[in-house]
């Protein structure tokens, strides 16, 4: 788990960081928000064209050499990032780390279904999903600090140093058989096939569905619906709130630091707190995913219009933690509905859709902050009726009966 949680962290990391360092890097090499959002929407358009081949991959070679490949791609172009000298370049090196990490989520997944029983998965998923609102505030207050004091290049070559560490870990200790760690008891291992043996009857038809197969599920179509319309939400949140606070309410670098991470410090715990709540809604998860998209996009409607500074982070702290409780729960959903023995590939291709929402977020509500004379508004409601979207696609998707039984 330990593991799991330091590899996302350090994936996400990178992607936090540049969201800091949008304003300078605007400033540096003359760029208008437009552009700057194109810089963050091409690496998730790169990552969204390899994740599903990246997913197949997995599923063939195994967890240990896919997520060893992934965090040393990432680990050689995360530094590159700070020593680009144009903006060319730059958007070289970010579409290239983007392809190189596509490996990563569906390994995860892998990993996950290998080493705990359905019971514990949805809160193993979101203890290493927690780097999404975890990674926002750490980010935010290093970043910021470091920035501060170097540049905003500095903080990218130094997120290079963790990867290799990681990464050599990952080589020449990690293994993707959980009977081959001499630590693991028998009790452990009676405890994860005694899961798998319930699984395979519960979804027997499934059993020996192949990927191709598969993609004419309409349950796979649902969540990718889902997880489109609901990530679109929070890679525009966590891409422009730090320049919202600085440009519109006026926060200096250091208070943005401070206020723009507190909402993912809650977000964080909240995280945990769904997946742990979604474990306890097997087949039923939707009734959890639902009222925290819904309560996120009331309280986002309120922030937009808070009539203080006060106000707008109380506001941004609510829809931070339904946001990540509704986060935290959605990886369940997947667990329920997703065949074990594709799990990389169909996961994969449900992030797809979460990298295609991170390619067209980023730049489209940039582009609305534009034409609209730096009014973040406009933006802001899009993201809300993304929320809404993506609560009423839930509903939709047939709660299993499995749950249940289980129970």
């Amino acid at each position: 788990m330990i593991l799991l949680w330091a590899c996302s962290l350090l994936s996400l990391f990178d992607r936090m960081v540049i969201n800091v360092s949008l304003p300078l890097i605007g400033k540096e090499f003359g760029i208008n928000e437009a552009a700057q959002g194109f810089l963050i929407s091409l690496s998730f358009l790169s990552s969204s064209l390899f994740q599903i081949p990246g997913g197949l991959i997995t599923d063939r070679i195994g967890n240990r050499k896919a997520v060893t490949f992934s965090i040393g791609w990432a680990s050689l172009f995360t530094p590159l990032t700070g020593l680009a000298f144009s903006y060319p370049m730059l958007l070289i090196v970010r579409c290239l780390l983007g392809a190189g990490s596509a490996l990563a989520a569906g390994a995860y997944m892998r990993i996950m279904v290998t080493f705990f029983p359905l019971k514990e998965r949805a809160t193993a998923k979101a203890i290493s999903a927690s780097v999404n609102s975890l990674a926002p505030a750490v980010a935010t207050i290093v970043a910021a600090t470091i920035i501060g004091v170097y540049g905003w290049r500095v903080v990218f070559i130094m997120l290079g140093i963790p990867g290799i560490l990681i990464v050599s870990y990952l080589w020449f200790r990690f293994k993707d058989n959980p009977a081959e760690y001499p630590k693991i008891t028998p009790k452990e291992l009676a405890e994860l096939r005694s899961s798998a043996e319930w699984e395979e009857r519960m979804v027997a038809a499934d059993s020996q569905i192949t990927y191709g197969e598969f993609l004419r599920k309409p349950i796979l179509w649902q969540l990718v619906l889902v997880w489109f319309f609901f990530d679109f939400t929070y890679w525009g949140f966590t891409t422009w709130l730090p320049s919202y606070l600085m440009t519109v309410k006026g926060f200096s670098l250091a208070k943005t630091g401070v206020y723009g991470a507190l909402p993912y410090l809650i977000g964080t715990v909240s995280m945990i707190y769904g997946g742990y709540l979604s474990d306890r809604l097997i087949g039923r998860r939707k009734w959890l995913f639902v009222p925290g998209a819904l309560l996120a996009a009331l309280a986002l409607s309120l922030m937009i219009y808070a009539p203080s500074d006060t106000m707008t982070i109380l506001y941004q702290c609510i829809a931070a933690a339904a946001l990540f409780m509704a986060f935290g729960s959605f990886g369940g959903m997947q667990f329920d509905g997703l065949p074990k023995h594709i799990i990389a590939s169909a996961s994969a291709t449900v992030n797809t859709a979460g990298q295609l929402a991170g390619l067209f977020s980023p730049f489209l509500l940039g582009y609305l902050i534009e034409v609209n004379g730096g009014s973040y508004t406009t933006a802001f409601l899009v993201m809300i009726l993304s929320l809404i979207l993506a609560a009423g696609v839930a509903l939709t998707i047939q709660c299993k009966e499995w749950g249940r039984k289980n129970e």
